[in-house]
């Protein structure tokens, strides 16, 4: 390779190399003054906040938003005591029914929260971790910086197809995994800001590595229930754009070690919150077809002691699977959680179902009498009748 173009690799491999660390940006848990929302300034600043309005009407009609008013004015509650209200107000968040953990924000100031993250999370510690990591994003222009970044590389790029010959197909790499890095830091950055934000909220701040330590054991059991090898997560790949959680529960633990101890979670208010529609999203989780990360997660969400609506999800969970042996589990599930609640209409349909796919049919008839003497009205009515008969 030509020295010139070895010069050229290693200045970007360089540029690769990850930035400080989060614990060594967290050590203060004062936060920055806020410098508003910021307004796009050249042509393509616009046409990237053009598509930013157009993806938020979208966010802002989908059937998948959830408009409960209690559940939105909660999450906005959260959000707003972990950046503050002048912070807050310069952000409009979206409440969204998908079974998966996450949260996404754009450079216009829209923030989605997904219901899978709301199941998840156990307190407001937790949420407030999250919702102040989308809106470090938001705050430090993350959406532009790596916008600008792209454009940079792909005249990097131009520029070395006409004069780097033979190494122009290495240098487009590297320049490619600059950005990736480019996007890891970020996160880094988020992650930091983030922690900050819940430190000044007065939250405890060593909850939020934990969310990640749960990712990573759901992760492992989702694995191991299809069968497959567990991924290790102590590496981050050339165009990984997050590092793994592994680094991030790492990296957090350490931060939150520097500050202040103390804080509150809001274990009891967060639980309060979501109790209405805690039993709707444990029924998405278990349409995901995840036995071995869904059954994880129950177990981390019966840590308290299952209750009437865990023990049911349970007993879907393993009906749905449907092993004679799963049958059995799924069975005895139904009856804990009708010890729980007796009219718990749900479970004797669920016990019935099981009961007949065992073999016990007059038990598992009397349990669908008893689920149609309860709900005489459910849409499938008229499909038990005909079990029944």
């Amino acid at each position: 390779m030509p020295r010139p173009i070895v010069r050229v690799a290693l200045a970007l491999a360089i540029l690769c190399l990850p930035l400080e660390s989060v614990a060594a940006r967290a050590t203060d848990s004062t936060l920055p003054p806020f410098a508003g929302a910021y307004q796009p300034r050249t042509v393509a600043e616009r046409g990237i906040w053009m598509q930013a309005d157009e993806d938020e009407r979208q966010l802002r009609d989908s059937h998948l938003l959830i408009d409960d008013v209690a559940l939105n004015a909660y999450v906005r509650h959260v959000l707003c005591r972990t950046v503050g209200d002048e912070r807050c107000h310069a952000v409009r968040l979206y409440v969204l029914r998908i079974p998966a953990m996450n949260a996404t924000t754009h450079p216009n100031g829209a923030i989605s929260v997904w219901s899978g993250l709301l199941l998840r999370v156990r307190d407001e510690a937790e949420l407030g971790a999250v919702l102040g990591h989308e809106f470090a994003h938001f705050e430090q222009r993350h959406t532009l910086a790596l916008q600008h970044r792209r454009l940079g590389a792909s005249d990097l790029a131009a520029w070395t197809a006409l004069f780097a010959g033979g190494a122009a197909p290495l240098v487009r790499l590297i320049t490619t995994a600059n950005i990736y890095s480019f996007s890891r830091a970020q996160e880094g950055e988020a992650d930091s800001l983030g922690l900050r934000f819940v430190a000044a909220a007065g939250y405890d701040p060593r909850r939020v590595a934990e969310v990640w330590a749960r990712q990573m054991d759901e992760a492992d059991a989702r694995a191991a229930g299809r069968k497959q090898r567990s991924r290790r997560y102590d590496g981050v790949h050339l165009l990984d754009t997050h590092p793994t959680n592994l680094q991030r529960m790492t990296a957090l633990r350490a931060a939150a070690a520097t500050l202040p101890a103390g804080g509150v979670t809001e274990a009891v208010a967060y639980a309060a919150a979501l109790r209405p529609w805690r039993a709707a999203f444990l029924a998405d989780q278990i349409k995901l077809n995840d036995f071995g990360g869904t059954d994880y997660l129950l177990g981390q969400l019966a840590q308290d002691g299952w209750s009437e609506d865990l023990l049911f999800a349970r007993a879907e969970l393993y009906r749905q699977r449907g092993n004679p042996r799963d049958l059995v589990a799924a069975a005895d599930f139904y009856r804990q959680a009708l010890a729980l609640d007796q009219r718990h209409a749900e479970s004797h349909r669920g016990l019935g179902m099981a009961l007949l796919r065992s073999g016990e049919a007059e038990p598992g008839r009397a349990e669908l009498r008893r689920y149609l003497e309860l709900a005489p009205a459910a849409g499938d009515a008229a499909m038990v009748r005909a079990l029944i008969s």
